[in-house]
């Protein structure tokens, strides 16, 4: 059907006719059976596939060949043999390139299937090492797609591919794409700031796709290169700074929200807490700039606050632990003894204030920092002194230094 196509018209596109796309469809469904899967591996249809994905002048039926590709390699018996076809892998990442939206979210969940399995991920890994079109067209798609679905998935595999190959993620921070690669004259941008496009996009349509891309972030944070990326002072730290700060004071853990909130929101908090502590330690000039500061101290005291309240309640029921709210507990207190290690007086003061400092959260506050951060315990109680005695000798009581 695509050659004879091509033989009448090689350049114009192909309309697939209705009942042939019904036919591929139901191939697409059925290839997530197993047996299906095996039975279409058994009578070479990747290959097949394959020279149809090369010829096609029809994004639908591109979408539909990639999407039956990718419910085969769900398998890891079948992944393995469609993994090793070195054209196939070749032609895959090339599509990343593509302009059709549904074609490329299939590119993606396929190339995302298959660097998930251990038996083909050193494979695909290296792959994506040679083929430098790679983290350009995966820029390209982070910056200017408006597509929920499709920035949902790019961000699992750019996630995905971080969490693999630390060497990866350190050539994709060196080796930016180079200006005027786009074809609409655009400039390509480093890649934390395109992952910081894609996760503005997603922030009120996609919880789980925001959380993706703070992952992300937060894996950016623990090389070299990535602070210094961060650091740099025409860097995008700043933004992603200002863009976190919003994402946690605003949306993860406002003031009036129930403590079941915090709870439903504590994987986000972890990853959001963590890149926030990652690039205030790195860039100290940001510190106490404004008062934007006093919202995100105020909800590191709430978050500490809430998991105070939740300790003395799983004390009384004798609860099992949560870990994953262990370490929220742990990395906001640390950010805080970083946030206390060199706080002044007019913060102290702004905070009372404003009244994210009582005579509770101050409590909270120093019950965190008492036992591990003993320096930063010490310089909010100096601080506490000079504008609030009254706080600082209830504290002191509690926590005699």
């Amino acid at each position: 059907m695509v050659t004879e196509h091509l033989e009448v018209d090689s350049e114009g596109q192909m309309q697939l006719p209705y009942e042939d796309e019904e036919d591929l469809c139901r191939v697409w469904d059925m290839a997530m059976d197993k047996d299906v899967a095996g039975f279409l591996q058994e009578f070479k249809a990747t290959d097949i596939l394959l020279g149809v994905i090369a010829k096609s002048r029809c994004p639908r039926l591109t979408e539909i060949c990639v999407g039956i590709l990718g419910n085969i390699a769900c398998f890891p018996e079948t992944c393995l043999t469609l993994s090793q076809n070195e054209d196939l892998g070749a032609v895959l990442l090339l599509l990343l390139g593509d302009t059709d939206p549904p074609t490329l979210l299939e590119t993606s969940r396929l190339l995302l299937t298959c660097v998930s399995q251990k038996d083909v991920c050193s494979l695909w890994l290296q792959r994506i090492r040679l083929q430098t079109s790679v983290l350009s067209n995966l820029c390209f798609i982070m910056c200017s797609s408006t597509n929920t679905d499709l920035l949902e998935k790019v961000g699992e595999l750019v996630d995905k591919l971080f969490d693999l190959d630390e060497e990866l993620m350190k050539s994709w921070i060196r080796d930016q794409p180079s200006d005027g690669e786009e074809e609409d004259g655009k400039s390509c941008q480093d890649v934390a700031s395109c992952l910081l496009e894609a996760a503005k996009q997603l922030r009120s349509e996609s919880p789980n796709g925001l959380e993706v891309y703070l992952h992300a972030f937060q894996l950016l944070t623990t090389i070299d290169e990535g602070i210094q990326t961060f650091a740099a002072p025409d860097g995008p730290g700043r933004a992603v700074w200002d863009f976190v700060c919003d994402v946690v004071c605003e949306d993860l853990c406002q003031s009036d929200d129930l403590p079941v909130v915090v709870q439903e929101q504590k994987s986000s908090l972890v990853q959001a807490f963590a890149v926030l502590q990652a690039l205030y330690r790195c860039q100290d000039q940001w510190r106490y700039r404004s008062d934007a500061s006093l919202p995100l101290i105020g909800t590191v005291l709430r978050v500490l606050q809430y998991n105070s309240d939740r300790k003395n309640a799983e004390t009384r029921k004798d609860d099992t632990k949560d870990e994953q709210l262990q370490t929220l507990t742990e990395i906001t207190a640390e950010f805080l003894a970083d946030i206390c290690s060199q706080i002044p007086k007019e913060t102290v003061a702004d905070l009372i204030k404003e009244g994210y400092l009582t005579e509770k959260t101050s409590l909270t506050a120093a019950g965190s920092l008492a036992h591990n951060y003993k320096t930063s315990f010490q310089h909010l109680q100096s601080m506490l002194s000079e504008t609030d005695p009254r706080l600082a000798d209830m504290v002191r009581e509690q926590f005699p230094v």
